[in-house]
């Protein structure tokens, strides 16, 4: 993944810290070990002549899913942009279904109901019937499956007849399975034929030309195998970012410098019952690994359920009801808030008096914000995604791009922060702006503290860096993945773009 040069690299002509003069940056190692204007060559470093450029720490993506994202790269796009229509989803999975090998599956990915409404199996049959075909709706947490797919899953014995299915599978008529499997990743890997681990070097590759040397992998479902897979690719180097763990509270810290646990990751499914105790126990197994939370809010109901579980943090309190809950106290540090994709103004001084972190992610005001103003109620709308308010009121904000569920260019999100426009250009919550400054600094945070002070190109500091080709007030009049002309990470090139 490195470009093949050692780790003793001299940037020189590089802006740092918005200084209106250039200057030098001495690496040794995984470290930057000087920063200053008379820093002369020494023998065997490699030479890097920014040319003006600004010169930043690397980006942090601080939410993202590594193993959906590459499997993502080999499947096929079921839903907006490249697909709005049935017609168009037809003639997606039929082109893919006649370029497997038999007994493979076709995989899609990114559906939204905008296309042809809430998929069946019977829906699914009517394009592809004789391959397995899954496909993904975008937010992460449904697949829907064809006829073939449900046999080859054993949902269906060979006559058709339904036979014993786990919770979270859906029912038509008679008891018949239609097909739509909620919150089933594991269950239905575990029924998949035979494939190839996803080829993170790919995932690697994307990233460092966008400039990112850190990843926070935000998976609930991650335990110790997918854990020892993601360390894998970071000891080869296939994904050569700094990588925080989320997923369940069964991990335990990795031996690897590069590798950190972070939160422990808590879903709570829009439209699904919780019971409280139920979240109550995942935030006490949390505590007793020693760990935070990151709780996945998408909804009003969402966010107020864990605001009000939340006080059970208070070290020794015997919450047993959500009475005991209001008395409790506050947060534990490190405690997030994932999407926060609805919150409204009398909910944010409880973020601030527990001292949550919101991730967000603003990009899906562009993608996502046109079908948001039919579906999502008018009341919520100032309040989706939100950015400069929350920091206003003193709520510490980073971001993430939740891909492959939103674009993984990161500065694509930067850029709709700032304008807040939907693709056909609408403007949501345009109290929610941000300057560029400021929308870049949603990636800047350390990923031990998302959205605290940015970190700095200073002595000392981890050596993850990333070199535009424009000065400072260019470069955030743009912000744009096109100017990212050097990456490194760890004091090494990952991508050279000069």
């Amino acid at each position: 993944m490195t470009t093949g040069h050692d780790d003793r690299i001299l940037i020189i002509n590089a802006r740092v810290d918005g200084r209106g003069w250039t200057t030098s940056v001495r690496i040794g190692g995984d470290r930057i070990v000087a920063v200053g204007p008379e820093l002369s060559r020494l023998p065997g470093e490699y030479v890097v002549d920014a040319r003006g450029g600004i010169l930043l720490p690397g980006l942090h993506d601080h939410h993202i899913h590594l193993l959906a994202l590459a499997a993502a790269h080999g499947s096929v796009l079921c839903g907006p942009p490249a697909v709005r229509d049935r017609a168009a989803l037809a003639a997606a999975l039929r082109s893919a279904a006649a370029r497997t090998r038999r007994g493979g599956w076709v995989r899609g990915v990114g559906y939204h109901d905008s296309v042809a409404g809430p998929l069946t199996r019977d829906d699914l049959d009517t394009m592809v019937a004789d391959v397995p075909v899954r496909v993904q709706h975008r937010s992460g947490a449904l697949w829907m499956l064809n006829s073939a797919a449900l046999a080859a899953a054993g949902l269906d014995d060979q006559a058709g007849a339904a036979v014993s299915a786990p919770p979270g599978a859906g029912r038509g008529p008679a008891g018949r399975p239609d097909g739509r499997l909620f919150r089933l990743d594991g269950w239905l890997r575990e029924r998949l034929p035979p494939a190839p681990a996803p080829d993170l070097s790919a995932v690697g590759r994307q990233l460092a030309a966008f400039g990112v040397t850190g990843v926070t992998d935000a998976t609930a479902g991650t335990g110790p195998a997918e854990a020892e897979l993601l360390a894998a690719a970071v000891t080869r180097g296939d994904l050569p970012q700094q990588l925080t763990l989320t997923g369940g509270p069964e991990l335990t810290p990795l031996e690897h410098p590069r590798i950190r646990l972070g939160p422990v990751k808590i879903v709570i499914d829009e439209g699904e019952p919780v019971e409280f105790d139920t979240l109550v126990a995942k935030l006490r197994a949390a505590r007793a690994a020693g760990r935070a939370v990151a709780v996945h809010c998408v909804t009003r109901a969402a966010l107020v359920l864990t605001l009000t579980v939340l006080n059970v943090l208070n070290a020794g309190a015997d919450v047993d009801t959500e009475a005991d809950a209001e008395e409790a106290g506050t947060a534990h540090p490190g405690d997030r808030i994932e999407h926060g994709a609805v919150i409204p103004p009398d909910l944010v001084d409880q973020l601030v008096e527990r001292g949550l972190t919101v991730v967000t992610q603003p990009h899906f005001i562009t993608e996502r914000g046109d079908e948001y103003l039919n579906e999502v109620d008018g009341e919520d709308l100032p309040w989706l995604y939100r950015c400069a308010g929350l920091q206003r009121a003193g709520v510490a904000v980073a971001a993430g791009t939740d891909a492959p569920f939103g674009d993984p260019d990161p500065w694509r999100s930067m850029r709709a922060a700032v304008t807040r426009r939907t693709a056909a250009g609408n403007l949501i919550g345009p109290g929610e702006t941000v300057d560029p400054a400021a929308a870049l600094a949603l990636y800047l945070g350390d990923p031990a503290s998302p959205g605290g002070p940015a970190r700095r190109v200073i002595p000392g500091a981890p050596a993850d860096l990333c070199l535009l080709a424009e000065p400072g007030p260019a470069a955030l009049r743009t912000l744009s993945a096109d100017l990212v002309t050097l990456t490194i990470a760890a004091g090494r090139i990952i991508a050279d773009n000069r």
